[in-house]
């Protein structure tokens, strides 16, 4: 199988049918064996039912899984999910509401296929990617607050710009085992998995996107900012306690 597409969704009932009927026509077009995994994040309205009506209407051959978790967790558990559960080559994630369409991927795949890389990042901040539609400025604000944060906690990679883009594709192995790892449920397991791919060597590759900002976003910046502060220090020391574990082994 070519290519897994992971879409986490918590109460996207009014998104999830155009998310899985867009991945099924790129894969359609681009002559790609694929999966499509949605993974509902415990959502009290009827994703998960959504996305198993949109199923029954894809072209023969072509699969959909859909995961009811049983509550809700957070993102990073549904991706983590998603992505355990997954076959492919090539592993990807994708946020729901289609706001980089999917032939984007084809550049990620590109980086991956040619050997220049094991995980392709999308970013909205490189200077060939094209903002249709850019973030209000609040949004704007705590993203620079977020990264003053998560550069001052953390050891980042030099020369990511956006870490938190929901746009990712992986070597399918690579992808499996790096979330295998994974802790993290909340939003900030992007960064969790960026750290992983750093020890254990993998390398990491941005490539432009086209970008339109979903003003119905399931990050409220009224609500996040201190959650989000507490995961990234209990990913800081989580992997503090596994690298101290590790050398007195």
């Amino acid at each position: 199988m070519d290519i897994s597409i992971v879409i986490p969704a918590f109460e996207e009932s009014k998104k999830i049918a155009a998310d899985i009927k867009a991945a099924a026509d790129f894969l359609a077009v681009n002559g790609l064996t694929g999966e499509i995994i949605v993974v509902d994040d415990g959502s009290k309205d009827t994703t998960a039912h959504v996305a198993e009506k949109t199923g029954e209407d894809l072209p023969a051959g072509m699969s959909l899984e859909v995961v009811r978790l049983p509550q809700h967790r957070g993102k990073g558990c549904a991706v983590r999910t998603g992505i355990a559960r997954s076959t492919g080559e090539y592993v990807m994630f994708a946020d729901s509401g289609c706001c980089i369409s999917y032939d984007n991927i084809l550049d990620g795949l590109e980086l991956l296929k040619s050997g220049n890389c094991d995980i392709a990042h999308g970013s909205r901040k490189l200077p060939q990617s094209s903002i249709q539609r850019a973030q209000p400025v609040h949004r704007r604000v705590f993203a620079r607050l977020f990264r003053w944060f998560m550069n001052a906690m953390l050891s980042m990679p030099q020369g990511l710009t956006d870490t938190q883009c929901g746009f990712k594709i992986y070597r399918g192995d690579v992808a499996r085992e790096l979330y295998g790892r994974c802790t993290s449920d909340g939003f900030m397991f992007d960064v969790e998995i960026i750290l992983r791919a750093q020890k254990a060597g993998y390398r990491v590759t941005e490539f432009p996107v086209e970008w339109t900002c979903d003003p119905d976003s399931r990050l409220s910046v009224a609500r996040t900012p201190w959650p989000v502060l507490r995961e990234l220090i209990k990913i800081r020391r989580n992997l503090t306690k596994e690298q101290s574990d590790n050398s007195s082994d």
